[in-house]
């Protein structure tokens, strides 16, 4: 019996798009249309005000500036910040983080993980009880 071979199409990317609309239509909106958009909790930062470091920041990455780094983790990521490179402190170093259309309405913290992975390595002598019977060869 000959087998049946399926060739894959190539997935298709197709354009993102946040709730019907795309990222250009994002950008080009004032943020008094963008609330409605936005998950609840963007939404009430925005309605209760921006500090004035936030201010900062966005000032910043609407002037331009190439090397933008912050400690701001919890500032939303605006339509107007996508394809911009951010560094974002994660307690320790500044991680660069390239912003995508997918990011929009996120925290800048969720980019920068604060953990690690922990990968342990075999326990020692005189570790545990247990360790008296892992053969030391």
């Amino acid at each position: 019996m000959a087998k049946k071979t399926q060739k894959r199409m190539p997935r298709r990317r197709e354009e993102f798009t946040y709730r019907g609309y795309s990222i250009d239509d994002l950008q080009q909106m004032a943020l008094s249309e963008l609330l409605p958009l936005m998950p609840s909790r963007a939404r009430r930062k925005f309605e209760r005000g921006l500090s004035r470091e936030h201010e900062k920041l966005l000032s910043d990455i609407r002037s331009g500036d190439p090397n933008v780094r912050t400690h701001l983790r919890d500032m939303v990521v605006m339509p107007e910040m996508v394809g911009k490179t951010i560094e974002i402190h994660n307690g320790k170093e500044f991680q660069r983080v390239e912003i995508h259309p997918e990011a929009v309405f996120h925290y800048l913290g969720e980019f920068a993980l604060t953990r690690r992975r922990v990968s342990h390595g075999s326990a020692g002598i005189g570790a545990t009880r247990s360790s008296k019977y892992v053969p030391l060869k």
